[in-house]
């Protein structure tokens, strides 16, 4: 039999190497190697913890502690209950790692359990074991409980705030967090990368930022979990300046663009507009793999761009990486944009004949887009009705959008039943089929359209525009009359704006306005859509640089036919990104050519 003294030696060893390879496995996950070793090393201990005789509790504390962060963490409680049954006590190193097993299964009747554990053995009040129960309620989101067991503390230190903090964000409390973060005593990068993932993955794009720069403030060298969430924050606000600041941060901190890092970078300056960057941050890159190929040619496709995003799938291809069913996409969507129907077909064909990848819906969607846009309706209605999946909403509103665009009302009155069945609730299906009964004078049918919106108490969400100014992020609204400089604003599309580019040829296009109101106030409604609000306070005190706007919507052809005169009157580059792609407008000439 092995000696106990040995044994605790190679315990010691074997965790603190499974640990690390652990780590080693989350930055390094191409590398499946460390994965398999950290199974063989847990593997061989407990091969040779079945030699020992009599094994005391720190022998099952080390198995409960190594199995709570393993592929099994149930095991924890195969080997708490082996040492119930050899009449071992558990103690306060015991329970903190039984409960955390249980927020590692994010299991919380199993979490419950082990806290009516650490009650029987009288460990509830334990500093360690209360901060492992606030972590494991937090963890299941079960706020209510993890906040009954912070209340009762009679300490706390930086772990206690943050996983309640971690808890708050996770059920969608962000003020609360806030709250208690501003509480703090004391805190540390741990914290500042809870608060700041919490507002990224929440949507709350510009509180990360502003997190990030108090960070800063702070002395901190952030890690790159947090730059990665500041990137993705600044890629959602299409804050170009902002990201440009955080790439400038992890050189200036000599910060490791690693695979995940580098894939941020090239995303962010792609969504920003600056798709020249992305490409030379993507060239840079010392190590690149499937995911940082994709997020290039999905950047590209989102630019309009046709033969680059073909050029570097082929480029993959030749290095000897596989594309996945999200690269498909990225591809199809590119020729998609471009209006290329008969590449985009032998694409689609090559899926699954050369690649073994299933089409899904999206790559249907893909299809059809293009071919509607061409004019090829039947064709898409067609490859729709054959489709061996159920078709989806994007896929038929792909369909309604040819409608629009080709003025097929027949068709388009029946997508757009089928749509309005599927997500009665959507607003987009009301409006886009009040447009094409509009456009084809059928005034009646705009008139059931919109008194069914109405009914069904469905709105259409509120059009805003981003603009970054010296690192600040301005929001316009259509009609917006709470921004302080609105009346400027006005005076300057009206006096300045509008004068010159109608005599450049621009005539308001009042189509897909409101059809119950007169010509005069149709064209003032025009005059307010949010990026025209955006361009008018932006374009006096601009530099000859371009000019970059967010849109949340679709951008509409009377904004389109706007802002394209507008770039070859006042000599100034527009980089307009809506819900769908990017719109480069310069000198008049516009990179979607119309294809939207």
């Amino acid at each position: 039999m092995i000696d106990e003294q040995i044994f605790v030696q190679l315990v010691k060893i074997g965790l603190i190497l499974q640990e690390c390879c652990s780590n080693l496995a989350v930055i390094q996950s191409p590398h499946c190697f460390l994965h398999r070793f950290n199974h063989q090393l847990a593997h061989y201990a407990i091969r040779v913890a079945s030699q020992i005789q009599n094994p005391n509790l720190f022998i099952y504390n080390a198995f409960i502690r190594g199995c709570s962060t393993s592929e099994n963490p149930e095991n924890s409680f195969h080997y708490y209950i082996k040492a119930l049954r050899f009449g071992l006590l558990p103690d306060n190193i015991t329970h903190p790692f039984l409960v955390k097993a249980c927020a590692q299964l994010e299991n919380e009747p199993m979490g419950m359990h082990g806290h009516g554990q650490a009650i029987k053995h009288g460990f509830e009040q334990d500093f360690y074991v209360q901060n492992s129960l606030v972590h494991m309620y937090a963890t299941v989101g079960d706020i209510n409980a993890a906040r009954s067991v912070f209340q009762r503390m009679c300490r706390f230190d930086v772990v206690s705030w943050t996983c309640m903090i971690a808890g708050y964000h996770r059920c969608g409390d962000a003020e609360s967090a806030r709250e208690l973060f501003d509480r703090m005593p004391e805190r540390n990068l741990v914290t500042w990368s809870t608060m700041i993932s919490g507002y990224a993955h929440k949507n709350c794009f510009e509180k990360a930022v502003e997190m990030f720069e108090a960070l800063q403030a702070e002395g901190l060298v952030a890690n790159e979990a947090v730059i990665v969430d500041v990137i993705s924050s600044c890629a959602h606000l299409g804050a170009l300046a902002m990201g440009e600041k955080a790439h400038e941060y992890v050189i200036r901190n000599n910060l490791s663009l690693n695979l995940i890092l580098g894939t941020a970078v090239v995303g962010m300056y792609a969504r920003c507009g600056n798709i020249e960057k992305a490409v030379k941050v993507f060239e840079q890159l010392r190590e690149k793999d499937v995911l940082c190929w994709t997020a290039l040619i999905a950047g590209l496709a989102m630019h309009g761009y046709a033969e680059k995003p073909l050029w570097y799938f082929s480029q993959m291809e030749k290095k000897g990486f596989v594309p996945r069913d999200i690269t498909f996409t990225a591809v199809l969507t590119a020729c998609s944009r471009a209006g290329m129907v008969e590449r985009g077909l032998e694409i689609f064909e090559s899926m699954k004949r050369d690649h073994g990848v299933e089409p899904r819906l999206e790559h249907y969607g893909c299809m059809v887009d293009p071919l509607g846009r061409a004019g090829k309706l039947g064709e898409a209605e067609k490859f729709v009705l054959e489709m061996p999946v159920k078709p989806n909403s994007p896929i038929w509103g792909a369909l309604l959008g040819a409608c629009w665009i080709h003025k097929n009302v027949e068709v388009g009155e029946m997508v757009g039943k089928t749509l309005l069945e599927m997500q009665p609730e959507y607003s987009g299906h009301y409006v886009l089929l009040s447009n094409i009964c509009a456009r084809a004078n059928k005034w009646k049918d705009v008139t059931v359209m919109r008194q069914m919106m109405k009914d069904r108490g469905v709105r259409k969400p509120t059009g805003y525009s981003l603009i970054e100014i010296d690192g600040k992020v301005h929001e316009f609204t259509i009609g917006d009359k709470i921004h302080p400089e609105i009346e400027k604003i006005e005076r300057m599309w009206e006096d300045i704006i509008l004068p010159k580019i109608k005599l450049a040829g621009y005539v308001g296009n009042t189509a897909e306005t409101m059809f119950d109101i007169d010509e005069e106030e149709k064209e003032g409604a025009l005059h307010r859509h949010s990026e025209k609000l955006a361009i008018a306070y932006i374009i006096k005190i601009w530099p000859p640089t371009p000019i970059r706007i967010v849109k949340n919507l679709r951008v509409c052809e009377d904004c389109h036919t706007a802002t394209k005169l507008i770039s070859m009157v006042f000599q100034v580059e527009l980089i307009v990104r809506d819900r769908n792609r990017f719109h480069h407008f310069k000198e008049g000439t516009r990179s979607c050519m119309d294809y939207w």
